[in-house]
């Protein structure tokens, strides 16, 4: 018998109702059917649930394709300027789990059973070229002696929100020509040749794991080159052909390539698309310096995604010279020029000189890759006003001083389809039965919640489904990880790459002093919480590895005793990931974004948190400080240090020893990290991290763990009151309009692609055009 449906059910039946277009449900079962038949070949006796997910999915994208071509069609009758964000290599990612509360990796093979959203397209395969050296003859620049390796196009249908537009993600694979090395005739030779050709199909086996760290690896080179150069071929072939299906060239002007075509660098990583886009429009393309450095600079723009210094790509200019030798050649003329520029703005000014140039002397010389992105682009931006006021005040001001208007904002977004409608049917449902479904796609119409701040049954609603979602995450909680959880404590969560820069440190310091604080007086009434930290750690950052093991030890301690019971649970979560973050989101009462002011660009989890219905504890970083604005500081728990006064203690010395003198809480939670309390098998364990911290922190958590602890206890407090919880809760929902990716997307093309977003709906397949 079919279980009745429960309120939630209900409610998550309406909001996502048409959202697929598929609105006859026999055609689907037909469909479904047909797929599990001829597509995977397999009937119902046999089928596994990954037959059906394959099944389902093709039965899906059956209903994308006409839509997908009718938007191809519509793009080429219009000719509107398209914009190309960063390209992509169609790579392997690692997935992290814990192994005796330690991380360890595995590879996520995601394509070993194909893919059903992707079509190739190997008719529109490309070269892309290495190694080699390079001729200057008469004729012209040619490099030659390449090895060359083929780009083979995969494409996956991207739709848009009701409006019957499907967009293509198109991204790259590496394969071997046919003739990759097969000039021996003897057996030997042949064999050996057939096993190289997995050397060339390396390139795109497997996606550097890095963040927010920069390793110099020629593979890593070859990738970014690879996709940059089998873009831009594309780029150049679709501009020139311009007609739907068309293989002849109908625009051979290439100066007005830049009225058609955006490239929006993200972050450093596609920056060779400079050097490649001016080897093409020169070598190639036969044009002047100067009229390619114009087709350039006014096609490319360039978005930066960090401060920290060691996230910088700088590139050795010995692994240029042998893997790129004519960009290398190119990169030293875009900078003799550049620095001629300068030379002539500050004639005498050497020092600037050699802080300005692309090419940092010194021992091993270097490419500063974000260097040639500025140099190479028409806008830079970062990604929420405070990182892009830093960005022109420190790292590259000696840029912004002669090119002002380049230096732009765009603060990050995040789509309110799946972090709301998606994630969290419930609480959309209930926002749309008071102010309509509108806001889906205008987000800015959440302020409307305003009027409802002081409504008790909505009051009543948010907080009803809030705690649904609790009980929800809770029993997944008991099912994968055998752990029981209190559901009416308070839901902790900072779920974020482990880094030192966002201080997991911190949170750990604070869940030791309030533990103590339980242990020291067991009968006072405490606010029952229940922290939960999420993230993966960059393989090879020990640090970072640590500071898993640091808080699953603490687990260990705290979880198992009897004294403090279900008031305090600390639980890491395992393999973060979107569908991870979907659960554990709307779950949430408190999210913490604690990171040293200056040192988050945006973040965007806490935008997610935000948007359903979590509080924030934070520091005035990154996009914080927007949500403070938008919401209302005193609906926020803001602590810490501000941008100037951590500047303010670089300049005076950072003293950490001085704060673990002064306060005997943070005092005793140090010495039971270092004693080994939370490691009683192994004693020395965190003396790493604890020498860290003491000595050489460069990101200042003692510092800030006062006011981080007094502001915890305001949390606790207002946590006693759910209905004034609640209301501080309404109202920063209401404030996050300006967190749509939508409003991200319209600034992007407004102001540095110089298009005009539209709204338009192309028709769907089954009408008449």
């Amino acid at each position: 018998m079919a279980k009745p449906l429960t309120d939630q059910d209900k409610r998550k039946q309406i909001s996502v109702r048409g959202l697929a277009g598929v609105e006859n449900v026999s055609d689907l079962k037909t469909n479904f059917n047909r797929h599990l038949h001829f597509t995977l070949v397999k009937d119902r006796n046999v089928a596994t649930k990954r037959d059906y997910y394959f099944a389902l999915a093709n039965t899906v994208r059956d209903h994308l394709v006409g839509r997908w071509i009718r938007t191809q069609q519509h793009y080429y009758e219009k000719d509107p300027k398209v914009s190309r964000a960063r390209t992509f290599g169609r790579d392997s990612e690692c997935f992290g789990h814990l192994l005796v509360s330690q991380q360890v990796e595995e590879a996520d093979d995601w394509l070993r059973y194909g893919n059903p959203w992707e079509k190739a397209r190997p008719e529109y395969m490309r070269p892309v070229h290495f190694y080699g050296r390079v001729e200057h003859t008469a004729e012209g620049v040619e490099w030659v002696d390449t090895q060359m390796v083929l780009a083979l196009p995969y494409d996956t249908p991207v739709p848009g929100y009701r409006n019957n537009i499907v967009n293509t993600m198109r991204l790259w694979s590496a394969k071997a020509p046919c003739d990759f090395n097969l000039k021996d005739f003897n057996v030997g030779g042949y064999i050996q040749a057939v096993l190289d050709r997995n050397l060339a199909e390396n390139i795109s086996r497997v996606l550097y794991p890095n963040d927010n760290f920069f390793e110099g690896k020629e593979l890593r080179l070859k990738q970014e080159y690879f996709v940059v150069a089998a873009t831009l071929q594309d780029i150049i072939r679709r501009f020139k052909a311009s007609k739907f299906g068309s293989t002849e060239f109908v625009r051979l002007d290439l100066s007005t390539m830049p009225d058609k075509v955006a490239i929006q660098l993200n972050d450093t990583h596609p920056a060779l698309a400079i050097p490649e886009l001016m080897r093409l429009l020169v070598d190639t393309e036969k044009l002047s310096w100067e009229k390619a450095w114009d087709i350039v600079v006014r096609t490319c723009a360039y978005t930066n995604h960090t401060v920290l210094p060691e996230a910088l790509e700088r590139w050795p200019v010995d692994l240029f010279r042998n893997l790129l030798p004519r960009h290398l050649e190119i990169i030293y003329e875009i900078n003799r020029r550049h620095l001629e520029r300068i030379g002539k703005l500050y004639p005498g000014d050497f020092d600037r000189l050699r802080r300005m140039s692309l090419i940092e002397e010194g021992d091993i010389k270097k490419i500063n890759m974000a260097h040639l992105c500025i140099v190479g682009s028409h806008a830079v931006n970062g990604v929420a006003r405070i990182h892009s006021e830093i960005i022109k005040n420190t790292v590259f001001k000696d840029f912004y001083d002669i090119d002002p208007q380049k230096f732009q904002n765009k603060t990050n977004g995040i789509t309110p389809r799946r972090w709301l409608v998606m994630c969290n049917p419930g609480l959309a449902e209930v926002i749309a039965e008071r102010i309509g479904e509108n806001y889906i796609r205008d987000l800015d119409q959440l302020k409307k919640l305003l009027d409802f701040v002081d409504d008790d049954a909505f009051i009543r609603d948010v907080a009803k489904i809030k705690q649904e979602n609790k009980l929800k995450f809770a029993a997944h909680l008991e099912e994968h990880y055998k752990v029981k959880i209190n559901p009416n404590s308070m839901f902790d969560l900072q779920v974020k790459r482990i880094h030192e820069y966002k201080r997991q440190l911190l949170n750990c310091l604070h869940i030791i002093t309030l533990y103590n604080r339980i242990k020291k007086e067991p009968n006072k009434l405490w606010t029952p919480r229940t922290i939960m930290i999420g993230g993966k750690a960059a393989p090879g950052y020990h640090t970072a590895k640590m500071i898993i093991k640091l808080i699953t030890s603490i687990g260990d301690i705290v979880n198992n005793d009897p004294v403090v019971g279900d008031r305090l649970k600390v639980i890491f979560l395992e393999n973060y990931r979107v569908t991870l973050a979907e659960k554990v989101i709307p779950a949430s009462d408190l999210s913490e974004q604690i990171s040293t002011a200056g040192t988050e660009a945006s973040g965007t989890g806490n935008m997610k948190f935000m948007l359903n219905g979590a509080l924030t504890i934070g520091t005035m970083d990154g996009a914080n400080v927007e949500m403070a604005e938008e919401a209302g500081e005193e609906n926020m728990f803001i602590f810490g240090m501000r941008v100037e006064d951590v500047d303010a203690l670089d300049k005076k010395g950072y003293d950490a020893v001085s704060y673990y003198n002064r306060l005997p809480e943070l005092k005793q939670a140090i010495d039971q990290i270092s004693g080994g309390f939370f490691s009683p098998a192994q004693p020395g364990l965190f003396k790493d991290l604890v020498n860290m911290l003491m000595h050489h922190d460069r990101f200042k958590v003692f510092a800030d763990y006062e006011d981080y602890i007094k502001c915890q206890e305001k949390v606790s407090a207002l946590y006693k009151n759910p209905k004034e919880w609640t209301k501080k809760v309404i109202r920063n929902i209401a404030g996050c309009g300006k967190f749509s990716s939508d409003r991200t997307i319209s600034q992007y093309a407004r102001e540095i692609w110089g298009i005009e977003p539209s709204l338009e709906k192309i028709a769907a397949p089954d009408d008449p055009r």
